[in-house]
């Protein structure tokens, strides 16, 4: 699994992990890294990918405006 390899989990950590806030932008990361991924978990949701994309953008965390 390219995500499992990415990331460095393995089956065992995976469900602890999906527990964390931080796991799951890290997902959606990695789903939006991809147009091919992206649309096959959008195929499989039954969802636009740009709902997707709403949802990491939602999601992702901002750069502080102070220092940009």
């Amino acid at each position: 699994m390219p995500f499992l390899a990415a990331s460095g989990l393995g089956p065992e950590t995976l469900r602890a992990s999906a527990r964390e806030p931080a796991f799951l932008v890290g997902v959606l990361d990695h789903v939006m890294g991809d147009e091919n991924v992206l649309l096959a978990c959008a195929a499989a949701l039954d969802v636009k990918p740009e709902r997707i994309a709403a949802a990491w953008q939602r999601l992702s965390p901002r750069p502080n405006d102070e220092w940009a």
